[in-house]
C-alpha cells in the first residue's frame, strides 16, 4: 500500500519553507518545517523523513554541521539548499554526504523534480511495488506506474508527466478513485460534466478513447469497457 513520503524542510526563512511545503504537498508529499539544525536533529527520529531539504545558512549549527550529524547514523537522502554557488561549497556539501545541491533562488518546480529524482534512486523496488493497488491521498490516486493528482491537475505515467485537458483528467481520476466499480455513460456524464451538460454519451466514449491513447493498460490495472453498460477502472493482483 502506498503511503505519503515525508519531507523534512530545515530552513529558518518561513516564507521560503512554506512555499516549498506548499508545492510538495500539491505533489502528495507530507512535510514538516523545522527552523534550525538542533530542532531538526530532535525531530528526526520522531518524524522519520524519507528526504531532508537542508538549508546551509541556519542559526546555531549550520547546514554542514547538521549534515555531518545526520550522516553519523543515517543514510536518509539530503538535498542542500544554499545561496552559496561556489564550487567549493558544492563539493564540501557533497563530500559531507549530501545527495544533491541547489542554489537559491531556485525554481520550485525544479526542486520538486529533484526531490522525486533523489527519492527514486533511494526507494527500494519492494517499496515501489507496494504502491499497488492504490491509496487516495487528498486528491491523489496512486497505482503502479500511475499517479493522478487532481489538486494541481497533473498525471504521471511511467515516470513521465502526461498532458491532458481537465475533463480527461477528471474522468480518469473519478474512475481510478472507484476501482472495479462500473459506471454507465450517463452516470459519468452526470459526475464529470454535470446534469446541465448539453451533449450525448458519445462524449464519454471520445474521452475514454483519448485516455487510452495516452495511458496504456498495465498488468494490474486497466480502463475497461463493460459492454452494454459503460466503463470501469479494473484493478487486479498479478
Amino acid at each position: 500500500m502506498a503511503v505519503k513520503q515525508r519531507i523534512m524542510i530545515v530552513d529558518d526563512d518561513p516564507s521560503i519553507a512554506e512555499l516549498i511545503s506548499l508545492y510538495l504537498m500539491k505533489e502528495c508529499f507530507d512535510t514538516l518545517i523545522v527552523p534550525d539544525g538542533e530542532e531538526a536533529l530532535k525531530q528526526f527520529e520522531k518524524y522519520a523523513p524519507d528526504l531532508i531539504l537542508l538549508d546551509l545558512m541556519l542559526p546555531g549549527m549550520d547546514g554542514y554541521q547538521v549534515c555531518r550529524e545526520f550522516r553519523k547514523n543515517s543514510k536518509v537522502p539530503i538535498i542542500m539548499l544554499s545561496a552559496k554557488g561556489e564550487v567549493f561549497d558544492k563539493v564540501l556539501g557533497l563530500e559531507l554526504g549530501a545527495d544533491d545541491y541547489m542554489i537559491k533562488p531556485f525554481d520550485t518546480k525544479e526542486l520538486v523534480a529533484r526531490v522525486k529524482a533523489v527519492l527514486r534512486r533511494f526507494t527500494p523496488e519492494t517499496e515501489k511495488k507496494e504502491m499497488f493497488p492504490n491509496e487516495k491521498q487528498g486528491e491523489c490516486v496512486i497505482y503502479t506506474d500511475l499517479l493522478i493528482n487532481q489538486t494541481n491537475y497533473a498525471v504521471t505515467y511511467l515516470g513521465q508527466q502526461v498532458e491532458m485537458p481537465p475533463k480527461e483528467l477528471e474522468l480518469l481520476y473519478f474512475l481510478a478513485s472507484h476501482p472495479n466499480q462500473v459506471f454507465t455513460r450517463e452516470q459519468l456524464l452526470d459526475h464529470i460534466w454535470g446534469y446541465e451538460y448539453i451533449g450525448d454519451t458519445r462524449t464519454v466514449d471520445v474521452h475514454v478513447k483519448r485516455l487510452r491513447e495516452k495511458i496504456k493498460d498495465r498488468a494490474n490495472w486497466s480502463i475497461a469497457t463493460v459492454w452494454g453498460i459503460g466503463y470501469k477502472f479494473e484493478v487486479k493482483k498479478v
